[in-house]
């Protein structure tokens, strides 16, 4: 129990977190004497959805940084990560990138811790595949793929080259498809560059033991991202996966090894073990709540997005799914159901019925079904691009811009260096890890309109 000015606390900087503070910031009234504390491994909220135009050289990765201190005024930063939670005691216990660990005392606290990588019990993952969940992989992903296009163009050696220009994407859902569309197309300025590549084969492979690409989206958003990856030479195998990764290839369940030195892990996501941890009822490693967002029991508690098992009210007996739509509409209620349990508008239970998702494949090519109407092609990308301008809570010029010079000048093609492959291991704990304990970034696997 915080003392003197009532204290809010807010575990992630993710969909749900960044919108609960915000909406809590708003719903309170000027005089309420209330102070609003956001805990963050990162001083920015990450918009996770346009990670892939990262990696293929599309946009800068400052675009998908908002700062959390500029766009969230009234609302104090902690920097840090948290490490446990106690709801009997009302308290947080993080720790700060020095080190320094911190206590915090709360009257009222919102979990939105999001999720983290899940991992498969394969041999060699751990050690030779990296994810794609934060800044520092989508940037090592750009520059590790520029370097193998630029070491194979120095090689004589064929098989080297076809390894190097061998790019496997593990699993097929919203961001494994979104980079496996991507990435031809940044391969392809590569090799233009390279005539010693004129003839060279760049291979880019998505595997998935699902029968199809995007499994759990509308019919016609799969049948369109399979077109478009065929039709840029992608080789779709579904009902397959990685049987053991090696330093120089991957052996894939069917049998059959291929050689390659890139790996990229986008099998999806596991709430982050943080839940697990408060000692509360769980489902499924997510937080048990109410319709309000309220943990049982703990009145002082809420939680929101992929942290919580928010009961769909729209699908009796089921729980929303952990994507950025419902984390980002779930913070917001979190934010205003706080603000009435201090007396500030009133309780209200979550109901959102699905509006869509949108898959932006790269060029001049996406999939979308905006209120159930399937689009594909250009009106898609426009209806995308719109989507994500519309849903970010900054940056939006700047996006915008870079999306033009991308279309009139293309891509840059340099590999910075500034990423190395052992400051981004693949872990089921950190997200994004640059080497600092966890990234909470609380948000699922795509955006939805």
């Amino acid at each position: 129990m915080s003392e003197g000015r009532t204290r809010v606390v807010v575990v992630g900087g993710g969909f749900a977190g960044y919108n609960a503070a915000r909406a809590l910031r708003r719903a309170l009234p000027r005089s309420a004497d209330v102070e609003i504390v956001l805990v963050n491994r990162t001083d920015y909220f990450l918009y996770l959805p346009l990670l892939p135009e990262v990696a293929a050289a599309v946009i800068d990765p400052r675009r998908v940084t908002v700062s959390i201190p500029a766009t969230l005024r009234g609302v104090r930063l902690a920097l840090g990560d948290v490490t446990a939670i106690d709801p009997d005691r009302n308290r947080v216990e993080y720790t700060d990138p020095e080190g320094g660990t911190h206590t915090l005392g709360y009257d009222r606290l919102i979990l939105a811790a999001g999720s983290v990588t899940r991992l498969l019990p394969v041999p060699g993952v751990v050690e030779h595949a990296h994810g794609f969940r934060g800044v520092a992989e989508a940037l090592y992903l750009r520059d590790h793929v520029i370097r193998q296009v630029e070491l194979a163009a120095a090689s004589d050696d064929p098989a080297e080259r076809d390894a190097r220009c061998t790019f496997v994407v593990v699993g097929a859902g919203y961001t494994g498809t979104e980079v496996a569309a991507q990435g031809p197309l940044l391969t392809e300025a590569l090799r233009r560059r390279h005539p010693v590549l004129a003839d060279q084969r760049m291979r880019w492979m998505l595997l998935d033991l699902a029968p199809k690409v995007l499994p759990e989206l509308d019919p016609r958003l799969s049948r369109t991202a399979a077109r478009v990856l065929r039709d840029r030479h992608v080789k779709v195998l579904t009902g397959t996966s990685v049987a053991e990764a090696m330093p120089d290839g991957v052996r894939l369940t069917s049998g059959e090894t291929v050689a390659a030195r890139t790996l990229v892990w986008c099998v999806g996501v596991r709430p982050d073990p943080l839940v697990s941890g408060t000692g509360l009822e769980t489902q499924k490693g997510r937080l048990v709540v109410d319709t309000t967002l309220a943990v049982p029991g703990h009145p002082r508690m809420f939680a929101a997005g992929d942290a919580a098992a928010v009961p769909d009210v729209t699908r009796p007996g089921e729980v929303t799914a952990m994507t950025a739509q419902h984390a980002s509409r779930q913070g917001t209620l979190a934010g205003r159901n706080v603000a009435a349990s201090l007396g500030h508008g009133t309780t209200r239970g979550y109901e959102h019925h699905d509006l869509g998702f949108v898959v932006d494949l790269g060029g001049l090519q996406a999939a979308a079904n905006p209120l159930g109407i399937p689009l594909s092609g250009f009106a898609a990308k426009v209806v995308t691009r719109g989507y994500h301008l519309i849903s970010m809570p900054g940056n939006r010029v700047r996006t915008a811009v870079d999306w033009l010079l991308d279309a009139v000048l293309g891509r840059q093609s340099v590999q910075l260096g500034l990423i190395r492959s052992d400051a981004v291991p693949l872990d089921t704990t950190a997200p994004g890890s640059t080497g600092y304990p966890s990234e909470r970034t609380g948000q699922g696997d795509g955006p939805t309109a």
